[in-house]
């Protein structure tokens, strides 16, 4: 295997994530990442808009089933942090040799996880749905749209990985436009399926199974063009089977990084799918207006994870040229940029509040108001959002994935659920907060979440830097 050569500018890149202004790379790095995740929380409320266009019904079903499919994407999602870790210090510490031969390995490893997810997940789909206690007015539906939903996952799981290969290089325009181009193709096919029904070309109990199929095609579009790249001749770290190396000196970091965040993935998607089941208990459009809720919060929480990416591939790869003292300076960095990005949303989604549940309720006073009593409250936990986000990105970092696990399933099941258990099952009090419980308890969760996060980082930056004895 030739040593890969670097092009001057990703030469340039690179020297700058290892020396330059850490201000300056991380915007740089990061912006591309929250303007896709900005535009994409976006597309994902008309996507929601389309689902309360053919009823409640339909929001609810998707809202259930987004946890399974979160739960499925946990595996994949575990692998990329890993690897992006892993190679990102290779990166840094400029292997080149041994960064092309860990890109093939992780790139067939998801190919072979992909496949044996549709295998077993598929014939057992109707039993997971019972399992999450679905409602019967939902199973059947929410079974036939999950089924074609989980066809996406190896088309997302590939593409999980190429971003992560990019991500660890700095390449993060080309994530961006991948994921615009995504999100592109899925919104134009929902819109059209939304103008079929309204002509009365697909019936409106139909045209819920449309949307996954939006969303298989979407990322198989993707896929191709990643695939293009990767195995590109041009592509100086093109990948080939014959380059794998399935030894333990890279599997087994890659196990004992990824096995604590695909468990705290799927156990915290897992809860989820406990809080929509509880939820149902209050009524069946309930989860629906939890998921709406979620939405909003998610125009202010979800971008900033572009912030904890770039964060996190960036405290790696400094880490991997043993500047320990730079990777901690990113936390730092990172809390200024998404405290001031999720503050200015706080603002703007308090003031805009009613027009926009208007949106999704289309008419229905009760939706509306379900949506109303559960995002007055958790709005309020978006303020600590940034401390939370700015936590993960450096443990990521640090490989330090058993705390951000640790962390992540108290959020649900130490500050979340018991909560709620609380409220539903407290005398009188389901009957005097109703629907507000269910923010109530959002708010709880989320709020502990970021105040001990913090403490964390800090805790874990003056331990790093006494070991150095910077």
């Amino acid at each position: 295997m030739a040593k890969p050569e670097l092009s001057a500018k990703e030469t340039a890149r690179r020297q700058m994530m290892l020396a330059g202004s850490q201000l300056k790379i991380l915007l740089l790095i990061s912006l591309p990442l929250v303007f896709y995740n900005s535009l994409g929380q976006i597309f994902q409320l008309i996507d929601t808009i389309i689902a309360a266009n053919m009823s409640a019904g339909v929001v609810s079903t998707v809202s259930f089933v987004m946890q399974i499919e979160k739960m499925l994407m946990a595996i994949g999602t575990g692998l990329s942090v890993a690897g992006g870790i892993l190679i990102a210090r290779t990166y840094g510490a400029g292997d080149m040799e041994k960064f092309h031969s860990q890109t093939s390995t992780l790139f067939f490893i998801v190919i072979f996880v992909g496949i044996a997810i549709l295998a077993v997940v598929i014939p057992l789909m109707y039993p997971i749905l019972r399992i999450f206690n679905m409602p019967d007015e939902l199973i059947v539906q929410g079974t036939i749209y999950s089924s074609i939903l989980v066809g996406s996952i190896i088309f997302q799981l590939i593409n999980t990985i190429f971003f992560a290969i990019q991500k660890s290089r700095g390449n993060t325009k080309v994530i961006m436009f991948g994921n615009l181009l995504v999100l592109a193709i899925k919104t134009s096919l929902n819109v059209t399926t939304m103008h079929l029904i309204q002509k009365g070309i697909v019936p409106s109990e139909k045209g819920i199974y449309f949307l996954p199929a939006a969303t298989i095609l979407a990322h198989a579009t993707l896929s191709v063009i990643a695939i293009s790249n990767l195995v590109s001749n041009k592509n100086p770290f093109y990948v080939r089977l014959r380059f794998c190396e399935f030894k333990k000196t890279f599997i087994g970091p890659l196990t004992n990084l990824g096995i604590p965040v695909f468990l705290e993935k799927f156990v915290f998607a897992f809860g989820k799918a406990i809080v929509n089941s509880l939820c149902a208990g209050f009524g069946p459009t309930v989860v629906g207006a939890l998921g709406v809720s979620d939405r909003l919060c998610g125009l202010s929480t979800n971008p900033i994870t572009g912030f904890q990416e770039a964060e996190s591939s960036l405290v790696s790869n400094n880490i991997g040229n043993k500047n320990i003292e730079r990777a901690t300076g990113f936390f730092y960095r990172t809390v200024l940029l998404t405290s001031i990005y999720v503050l200015i949303f706080f603002v703007l989604t308090g003031i805009f509040r009613d027009e926009i549940i208007a949106v999704f309720a289309k008419g229905d006073p009760l939706f509306a108001a379900e949506i109303v009593k559960i995002y007055t409250y958790e709005r309020f936990d978006t303020i600590l959002t940034g401390l939370n986000s700015a936590t993960m990105g450096l443990l990521y970092g640090f490989g330090k994935t058993k705390i951000s696990m640790a962390i992540n399933i108290s959020r649900l099941f130490v500050f979340r659920i018991p909560p709620l258990l609380i409220f539903m099952n407290v005398a009188g009090l389901k009957a005097k907060l109703g629907t507000s419980a269910v923010g109530i308890s959002m708010l709880i969760s989320n709020g502990c979440t970021g105040l001990i996060a913090g403490a964390i980082a800090l805790i874990l930056i003056r331990k790093v830097l006494r070991e150095n004895k910077v």
